[in-house]
């Protein structure tokens, strides 16, 4: 492990963790990564590994079989892991967000029945905002779940949602629909929606009554997970797995999901920085020009400087937000700061590394092309670079609220 992107404090646990994640990554990621991600094949082995190590259950309570682990131990082995191949800290993210959803939002019966399950990876999650019309604004969604006119209080949902990651492996989904139940005209729309738990056998086609999972949408990067749409014609859906239990307050589970979820894209920006500047300075030192390592020629010092000060930088504003999260405080500022700055960092840092490769950065045989093309889904994921800067700016306006 080198100098950079340490973190001061953690338990001896967490240390643990985190050596036996690297390990993991060092030995079962990296060396079949690069053939899995061209050959836009899902790793079945390594997500069966990180079931084995408990990283599905990882933030999971202690009381339904998870470890119990902070925000921060579980964005400190995403970076490990998108360290090692970032579609696969996607397969576990968008279980996670729906497990950190049910554990703070879910009745009883919806904790009992779903968490266990969770924390072993015999259910997997996702969730679904995203429409194809709608981009980042949330409160455009036209997905709509009405009651069943039968009496039975079942509702039955109808729409199209898209960008749902692990729409075909996962086993729950988390979906965000309208609901006007209760509500009266003229109430703001996010004050009407609804999330709902939806249960489905993995797979594509109609995987239930109503509810149909296209096949895999082809990506530029961020391969080997499977992304698609989600299409939903009359799919019934039972009272008690509103999240919940109550309609109306879909906006604010979902909202808290992604905040955990920002910090989880940033650490993700964090883990494939730290790979391109691991890259980097190993192909500088290697690479001869004029007559010496092109490592001793100034210009190459410059990059290796900048990138590894970016590569601290996004790390140290990631921690500080997933741990005033755990602190128990709105983390929503930190988190946008720290989404924002690690996703361009990111983006900067590969290049960089690109640059140093010349033209062997081209080349599918090594690495470098690989996280060229998977950094720019961290621009746009979990809330666009626009987006996090409108929430920042926001916050920033709240709290230096002017006197005069």
């Amino acid at each position: 492990m080198g100098r950079l992107a340490q973190t001061e404090g953690l338990t001896e646990i967490q240390r643990e963790i985190l050596s036996t994640v690297r390990s993991f990554v060092d030995k079962e990621i990296l060396p079949v990564a690069t053939e899995l991600e061209h050959k836009d094949e899902y790793p079945t082995e390594i997500v069966e590994g990180l079931k084995e190590l408990g990283i599905f259950g990882l933030m999971i309570p202690e009381e339904y079989g998870g470890l119990g682990e902070s925000l921060l131990t579980y964005a400190l082995c995403v970076e490990e892991i998108a360290r090692g191949w970032m579609s696969v800290s996607g397969i576990i993210n968008t279980h996670f967000i729906v497990a950190y959803m049910l554990k703070q939002h879910g009745t009883q019966e919806q904790k009992d029945y779903f968490l266990p399950k969770m924390a072993t990876g015999e259910i997997r999650g996702a969730f679904s905002m995203s429409e194809p019309g709608l981009g980042s604004d949330v409160s455009a969604i036209t997905s709509k779940g009405v009651r069943a006119d039968d009496g039975s209080g079942d509702f039955l949902l109808n729409g199209q949602k898209m960008w749902l990651t692990n729409g075909g492996s996962s086993t729950l989904v988390a979906v965000l629909c309208r609901t006007d139940e209760g509500h009266p005209e003229g109430t703001a729309p996010h004050k009407s929606m609804t999330t709902f738990l939806v249960e489905k056998e993995p797979g594509f086609g109609q995987v239930k009554p109503g509810l149909t999972i296209p096949g895999k949408i082809d990506k530029m990067g961020y391969k080997g997970v499977d992304t698609t749409e989600l299409i939903m014609d009359d799919l019934r859906v039972p009272a008690d797995r509103v999240l919940g239990g109550a309609t109306g307050r879909g906006f604010y589970q979902m909202m808290d999901g992604v905040e955990v979820g920002r910090v989880n894209v940033a650490a993700r920006g964090c883990g494939v920085a730290q790979r391109a500047f691991e890259l980097g300075i190993d192909y500088a030192q290697q690479r001869h020009t004029f007559g010496k390592p092109i490592s001793g020629h100034q210009a190459i010092q410059f990059k290796l400087a900048e990138m590894a000060t970016k590569v601290e930088a996004a790390h140290a504003l990631m921690v500080g937000a997933a741990r005033k999260k755990d602190s128990g405080q709105r983390n929503d500022l930190e988190a946008g700061m720290a989404k924002y700055l690690a996703s361009e960092y990111c983006k900067e840092v590969v290049e960089d590394a690109f640059r140093i490769h010349g033209g062997y950065g081209f080349s599918k045989e090594y690495e470098i092309e690989r996280l060229y093309r998977e950094a720019p889904m961290l621009l746009i994921g979990e809330g666009t670079a626009e987006i996090q800067k409108m929430i920042v700016g926001r916050r920033l306006l709240e709290e230096y609220r002017s006197q005069g």
